[in-house]
C-alpha cells in the first residue's frame, strides 16, 4: 500500500465486519510535534485479549476464509519506518481503538493520500453505518459526521442522487480548511 488512506480503508473494513455501527476516523497533524496522527475507533465487538496480542502479526486473522491478516501489520510496520508505532485498544462489547503514528518529516512516511475518496467509498459502501472524520491541521479543522447529513436530509438514504452531491459537497468544502495550510 502506498497511501495511508489505503490503510485506513482496510482497517475500518475490519471495523464493520466487527458488527461495528459508528465509526469514528481522527487525523491530527501536529506541526509543532513533526507528529501525524491516525485514530480509527468503532464500537464494533472487539477483540479479547488473546487475539489482542496477536493483532498485528500477518498469520493471525479473525476471517474464517483467510489464513493471514494484513491489515494492521502492515500500517504497524509504515509507523515503525516512519519513526512512530501502533497502539491498539480493544475492549469486548465496547469496541477497538487503533491508533498509529509517524513522524511527519520521516521520508519513510506515506502520503496520507486521497482521504475524501476513502471515506466517500465508506459512506457509499456501507450507509447504514454512521462515520464520522476528522481532520486537524494546525489550527484548521475538517469535520465531517453522515449523522449530521441524515439530518440535513430528513433521513434521506445515501444512494439518492441529491444526498451523494451533497456529501461529496460537505466533504470537499471541509477538506479545503486542510489544503489551504
Amino acid at each position: 500500500m502506498l497511501e495511508l488512506s489505503i490503510h485506513v480503508l482496510d482497517i475500518v473494513q475490519n471495523s464493520v465486519a466487527a458488527g461495528a455501527t459508528r465509526i469514528e476516523i481522527h487525523v491530527t497533524e501536529d506541526l509543532k510535534r513533526d507528529l501525524m496522527t491516525i485514530e480509527i475507533i468503532d464500537n464494533g465487538k472487539a477483540m479479547d485479549s488473546e487475539m489482542l496480542d496477536k493483532v498485528t502479526d500477518p498469520f493471525t486473522t479473525t476471517k474464517q476464509d483467510k489464513e493471514v491478516g494484513l491489515g494492521l501489520a502492515l500500517i504497524s510496520q509504515a509507523a515503525k519506518e516512519a519513526g512512530g508505532g501502533l497502539e491498539v485498544k480493544s475492549v469486548p462489547g465496547q469496541g477497538t481503538t487503533v491508533t498509529a503514528s509517524f513522524m511527519l518529516s520521516s521520508i519513510d512516511r506515506m502520503p496520507l493520500g486521497d482521504m475524501k475518496s476513502t471515506i466517500l467509498s465508506l459512506v457509499f459502501g456501507s450507509p447504514e453505518i454512521d462515520f464520522a472524520y476528522v481532520h486537524k491541521k494546525g489550527i484548521e479543522t475538517c469535520t465531517f459526521d453522515t449523522r449530521d447529513v441524515r439530518k440535513m436530509t430528513g433521513g434521506q438514504l445515501f444512494s439518492d442522487a441529491r444526498t451523494i452531491r451533497l456529501v461529496r459537497e460537505i466533504l470537499e468544502s471541509q477538506l479545503e480548511k486542510i489544503r489551504a495550510k
